[in-house]
C-alpha cells in the first residue's frame, strides 16, 4: 500500500472512531436530547394537540404536526414521507383510542429506539369512562376518542404532556413549568367561561345533533344531552331510515337548532333541518383550528372560543362569557410549531 492511501485509511478510521464515539453520547435511540444541547423533536398528530404541545414547550422543543388539518383523522392515510419525521422524534404526542391508527402504525414501525408514542386519551380517562354513540357503537368496539373538546379532559393532556417534556429534558423543566402554569390558568378560565355561557342556554334547548359525534364527552362536562349525530361508524351517509329516525327525534325533542362540520358538508343534516324547521349551523370545528398558522386564534382554546360563539346563541344562549379569553401562546414570541395544512 503506497504512504499516501495508508494515510487516507487511517484518517477514515480515526473520523468514523470520532463519529461513533459522539452518537454513543447522542443516540437517538435514547429518547432525550442531544449532549451538544440540541433541542426535543416533538412529534404530534391532531393540531389541538399540537397546540397544547407548543404551549408546554415554548421555545425549548421543536413541536411538528403531522395530521393536516381539515383531513379526517381517523381516516388519513400518512404518505411514506412522514417515516423520516416519525424517525426523528424524540417524543410522540397521539391522541388514541383509535383516532389515528394508521399514523401510530406508522410511527411503530419508524420511531427510533426507545422513543415513545403517548396515547393522551387512554391516560385521561379509563375504560369504564368510554362513551358509544351512533358514530361510535360499542358493537364495533372503539369508543368515541374525541376527548379535548371537554376542556378538563384537555387540561389531563397538558399535564401529561407537561412531565413527560420535564422527565425527557430535565435541563428544561423550568421553561416547561412555566408555560405549563400558565397554560393551565388559561385552561382553568376557559373551562369557567363555557359553563358559565352553558348555563345561558335554556335548559328545554341543551340539546345536541351533530354530522360527527364530537361531542360526547363535552356534553356531560356542561350540562348537555347529544341526541344523535348523522355520520354512521363507517363514515358513509347514513340510510333512509336513520334519516328519518333523526327527523322525528328532533321535531319531538323540539331541537332548535342541528350542526353540521366546516370541512364536511352534509346534504343529510340540509334535509334534517328543511323537514324540522330547525336552523342548520355548518361551522362547528372538531379539529381544524381556526385561522391560519401564526394568527393568535390558530390554537385549541381559539378552537373552543369559536365553536361556543357558534354553537350557544344558536341555541338560545350567549357566549359573552368567553369575551377575555385569551387564545393566544402562553410565552413570548411568534409560533413555531408545524400545523400541516
Amino acid at each position: 500500500m503506497k504512504r499516501f492511501d495508508l494515510v487516507l485509511v487511517l484518517g477514515a478510521i480515526i473520523t468514523s472512531a470520532a463519529v461513533l464515539a459522539a452518537c454513543s453520547d447522542d443516540d437517538p435511540s435514547s429518547g432525550g436530547p442531544s449532549a451538544d444541547g440540541a433541542q426535543l423533536t416533538i412529534v404530534t398528530t391532531v393540531a389541538p394537540i399540537t397546540s397544547l404541545a407548543e404551549n408546554i414547550a415554548g421555545r425549548e422543543a421543536r413541536v411538528i404536526g403531522v395530521v393536516p388539518e381539515g383531513t379526517n383523522s381517523h381516516t388519513f392515510e400518512p404518505p411514506p414521507s412522514m417515516a423520516a419525521t416519525l424517525a426523528d422524534a424524540d417524543i410522540i404526542f397521539v391522541n388514541g383510542l383509535a383516532l389515528e391508527e394508521p399514523t401510530i402504525e406508522l410511527a411503530e414501525a419508524n420511531k427510533q429506539g426507545s422513543t415513545e408514542i403517548v396515547k393522551l386519551g387512554e391516560l385521561t380517562i379509563t375504560e369504564d369512562e368510554w362513551k358509544f354513540d351512533f358514530s361510535f357503537p360499542e358493537s364495533e368496539g372503539d369508543p368515541n376518542p374525541h376527548l379535548w373538546p371537554n376542556v378538563p379532559h384537555a387540561m389531563r393532556y397538558a399535564e401529561i404532556i407537561h412531565g413527560k417534556l420535564v422527565a425527557l429534558d430535565p435541563d428544561s423543566s423550568a421553561a416547561y413549568d412555566t408555560n405549563y402554569q400558565a397554560l393551565r390558568g388559561r385552561l382553568e378560565s376557559l373551562h369557567d367561561a363555557i359553563a358559565e355561557a352553558a348555563r345561558t342556554v335554556p335548559a328545554g334547548n341543551r340539546k345536541l345533533l351533530t354530522y360527527h359525534d364530537s361531542w360526547a364527552y363535552w356534553a356531560d362536562t356542561y350540562g348537555f344531552e347529544v341526541i344523535g349525530a348523522a355520520q354512521p361508524s363507517d363514515f358513509s351517509e347514513p340510510s333512509a331510515a336513520e334519516v328519518a329516525e333523526l327527523i322525528e327525534q328532533v321535531r319531538a325533542e323540539n331541537v332548535p337548532a342541528i350542526f353540521g362540520s366546516e370541512v364536511f358538508p352534509s346534504d343529510t343534516l340540509e334535509t334534517i333541518a328543511a323537514e324540522t324547521d330547525a336552523l342548520y349551523v355548518d361551522d362547528l370545528r372538531d379539529d381544524d383550528l381556526p385561522g391560519e398558522p401564526g394568527d393568535p386564534q390558530h390554537s385549541y382554546i381559539g378552537l373552543m372560543i369559536v365553536n361556543m360563539q357558534i354553537m350557544l346563541p344558536a341555541l338560545g344562549g350567549n357566549a359573552d362569557a368567553l369575551n377575555d379569553i385569551d387564545p393566544g401562546l402562553v410565552f413570548e414570541g411568534e409560533s413555531t410549531a408545524e400545523y400541516p395544512q
